[in-house]
C-alpha cells in the first residue's frame, strides 16, 4: 500500500500531515510513502528526512495523487486536487462534513473513500487519534501568547524600584481543550484567570488549573453528550450575554473558545460587552472562523473596536507549524493502524471508530450527522 503526502495549498496553511518520525514507523510496518518534495518545509520537516525515514519523494502533487492509493492531507482537498484523484483511493483529512455537506456527496460521487480526523467518535478508545484536541490544545497555548502580545501591560504582577504592577485578569470562556489549555498558559504567565463554561461538571478542572470558576445562574447546566455542552435556548443566551457584559467590565483579556460543529459559533460578546471593556483590553476569538463569539469580531483580521482589540486570527494551529503537524501525525498514524491489515485498507464498519470516521465508501454516503443535514437542506 502506498500513501502519499502533498503539500498544502490552502492559504495560510503551513502544517503537514506526516512528518518524518511517523514516516518511519509506517515503512517499517511495511506501509510505503510518497512524500511531494517540500511538502514539510513550512513545518521544519526537509526533504531529506523525509527520504532518511524511509520515503520516496515526488517532484508534484501529480506524482501523489497520481499513484497513491491513500491521500493523507490536513485540509480538505480543493477542487482541483479532487479531480486529480481516483475511484477506489482514499482519504485522510480534517474534511469537516458538517461545515460542507455538500463536499461528502462529491467524494461519493468519485467513488473515493473519505475518512475524516474531525468525525473521530471522542471515547476513550479513540484519544490517540483525537486530531480535534490536539489542535484545540496548541490554538489554546497561542490564544494565551497572543493575548499577552496585544495587551499594552504585563500579565504578572511585578514588584519594582518604581512600585507594584498589579497582574493581568483573564477570563476564558468555555473550559473544552483549548480552553483549559489557555488558562494553563495564561496562569504560566502570571495572570489572574478565571475560566466559565455552561457545563458546571468542568468546574473542577478549571479549579485544577489555578483559576476561578465563574458562575452564572442561567438556570441550567448545558452537558451535553460525547463532553460537548447542550445548546441554550435564546432566553438563556440573551441572559447569558447580559450577565457576561456585566463580568468583562473589570477583566483586561477575554479569550473565547466556544464553537458548534457545522453551525455559527454561538454569540457570547455583544457590542455592549465590548464597550463595557476597558481601553486597551483584548479579545482572542478562538472562533472566528465559524463567525466568532464575539459580535465584533472580523476572521482573520485583528481589529480595534471601542478601544479594545480583537484577535480575529484563525488556524492558530498552523501559526506553530512543527509541533501541530507532529502531534496530527501521530493521531493520523493511530487511525491508520486501525484501518490498514495486511498491507491493504480494511475498514471494519462494525468498529465505532471506524464508522463514526468513515464519510464515503463505493459511491455511499454513510456518515449518518452528514446525511441528516443534506436531508435538511433538501426539505
Amino acid at each position: 500500500m502506498l500513501i502519499g503526502v502533498p503539500t498544502e495549498i490552502e492559504p495560510g496553511e503551513r502544517r503537514v500531515a506526516l512528518v518524518p518520525e511517523t514516516v518511519a514507523r509506517l515503512v517499517k510496518s511495511g506501509t510505503a510513502v510518497r512524500v511531494q518534495r517540500g511538502a514539510g518545509h513550512a513545518a521544519a520537516f526537509v526533504d531529506a528526512a523525509y527520504e532518511a525515514a524511509g520515503a520516496t519523494l515526488a517532484p508534484d502533487a501529480a506524482g501523489v495523487f497520481g499513484e497513491a492509493d491513500l491521500i493523507a492531507k490536513v485540509q480538505r482537498p480543493n477542487d482541483a486536487e479532487l479531480k486529480s484523484m481516483r475511484a477506489g483511493q482514499a482519504l485522510v483529512a480534517f474534511l469537516s462534513p458538517l461545515g460542507d455537506p455538500a463536499s461528502v456527496e462529491r467524494y461519493a460521487k468519485q467513488k473515493i473513500t473519505a475518512l475524516s480526523m474531525d468525525a473521530i467518535p471522542r471515547i476513550t478508545r479513540a484519544q490517540s487519534m483525537d486530531a480535534l484536541s490536539s489542535q484545540a490544545n496548541i490554538g489554546g497555548y497561542k490564544a494565551a501568547l497572543l493575548a499577552a502580545e496585544h495587551l499594552p501591560r504585563f500579565f504578572p504582577m511585578l514588584t519594582t524600584a518604581a512600585g507594584t504592577v498589579a497582574p493581568a485578569k483573564v477570563l476564558i470562556l468555555g473550559a473544552g481543550v483549548a480552553g483549559l489549555q489557555a488558562i494553563a498558559t495564561a496562569r504560566r504567565l502570571g495572570a489572574v484567570v478565571s475560566g466559565y463554561d455552561t457545563r458546571a461538571v468542568v468546574k473542577e478542572q478549571v479549579q485544577s488549573l489555578g483559576a476561578s470558576f465563574l458562575e452564572l445562574d442561567l438556570g441550567v447546566d448545558a452537558a451535553g453528550a460525547g463532553g460537548y455542552a447542550k445548546a441554550l435556548t435564546p432566553e438563556q443566551e440573551t441572559r447569558q450575554q447580559e450577565l457576561l457584559a456585566q463580568h468583562v467590565a473589570t477583566i483586561d483579556v477575554v479569550i473565547t473558545t466556544a464553537a458548534v460543529p457545522g453551525r455559527r459559533a454561538p454569540l457570547l460578546l455583544t457590542e455592549a460587552a465590548v464597550v463595557a471593556m476597558r481601553p486597551g483590553s483584548v479579545i482572542v476569538d478562538l472562533a472566528a472562523e465559524t463567525g466568532g463569539n464575539c459580535a465584533l469580531t472580523k476572521p482573520g483580521e485583528v481589529s480595534v473596536a471601542h478601544d479594545v482589540t480583537i484577535v480575529g486570527t484563525t488556524n492558530l494551529p498552523s501559526t506553530m507549524p512543527y509541533h501541530a503537524s507532529l502531534l496530527y501525525s501521530r493521531n493520523v498514524y493511530a487511525l491508520l493502524q486501525l484501518l490498514i491489515k495486511g498491507g491493504a485498507l480494511n475498514l471494519d464498519l462494525g468498529d465505532e471508530i471506524v464508522k463514526g470516521t468513515t464519510l464515503t465508501k463505493d459511491g455511499e454516503i454513510l456518515h449518518e450527522p452528514t446525511l441528516a443535514a443534506l436531508a435538511g437542506s433538501k426539505s
